[in-house]
């Protein structure tokens, strides 16, 4: 099947001066209807470690940004996002749900954006070996192997390679990574792909064991380096350099991995020990705060 292996640099220089404004208004919709499915489900509150970037802009305006993130007993950092300059080319958004370590259900990625075509990724982010782990395999990755492969046929969505060793590697067997043309077309089959991935992960949560106390501290380390190493590895971290400068460039690093967090993370201790009957799902439970 096709492929595109090029950096995010290489795509720019192409084609610079494309006004992308359309396309990353609905893009953003869609992650703002999937924020809204998130609330639904989730209790959180706000870290205030990025109030001040709800919005921000470099120096001149012309690049903008925004960059929230909450936490709560079932969420250990959740950030949704977005940068760049629509007018030119380059968008890119995250909705990015980290669990709590209380249950080894996989953690949610989706990152889209303009380069000026549609980049697209979304994956549940392993929190076990896939290669030893089978029954981890079977119950989180299998049930979506079937549209993986839909998708993966479909000539209309080629990949996207990075050239990046360490993007490719974090990246499961069942993630969806494209570049398509910003056409209706591939932005409305975007966002069904986007709601479905949503909607099975929400039913893992939901379903999910809980992780004995013993275990939480090391799955809660594993879950920060994992976490903090996608963030500083991602190639387009120069692109937020070049916008905003490096001393603002590496505050929005750390504000996507909660390096500056205020809220500290729960100990064992405060996350839920068993599930009971009598306490309402996950799913279907209480909003989030803005």
């Amino acid at each position: 099947m096709s492929a595109t292996v090029k950096t995010l640099f290489e795509l720019l220089d192409e084609n610079p001066t494309e006004d992308r404004t359309q396309v990353f208004e609905q893009l953003w919709n869609i992650l703002g209807e999937l924020r809204a499915k998130v609330d639904a489900c989730f209790s959180t509150k706000p870290d205030s470690s990025v109030a001040d970037l709800q919005p921000y802009q470099s120096a001149d305006g012309k690049a903008k940004g925004l960059l929230s993130a909450f936490v709560g007993k079932e969420i250990d950092w959740m950030v949704h996002s977005y940068i760049g300059i629509p007018t030119q080319s380059f968008t890119n958004m995250h909705l990015t749900i980290y669990l709590g370590p209380h249950i080894r259900a996989p953690h949610f990625g989706l990152a889209t954006g303009t380069m000026p075509d549609i980049f697209y990724y979304c994956d549940y982010i392993p929190r076990a070996d896939l290669l030893t782990d089978l029954d981890y395999l079977d119950k989180y990755y299998q049930p979506a192997n079937e549209s993986y492969l839909k998708f993966r046929n479909d000539k209309e969505f080629p990949q996207f390679v990075s050239k990046t060793l360490y993007m490719r590697t974090s990246i499961s067997e069942i993630g969806h990574c494209y570049l398509v043309p910003p056409t209706q077309k591939m932005i409305d089959s975007l966002r069904d792909l986007s709601h479905e991935m949503l909607d099975r992960w929400l039913k893992y949560v939901d379903e999910a064991e809980i992780v004995p106390v013993e275990e939480r501290a090391a799955l809660a380390e594993r879950d920060l380096q994992v976490r903090r190493a996608i963030v500083e590895r991602d190639p387009a971290n120069p692109i937020g350099e070049k916008l905003f400068g490096k001393q603002m460039a590496d505050r929005l690093v750390r504000g996507l991995w909660g390096g500056d967090r205020k809220i500290p993370r729960p100990t064992a201790d405060d996350r839920p020990q068993t599930i009971s009957s009598n306490q309402p799902s996950v799913v279907g439970g209480q909003g989030g705060e803005n």
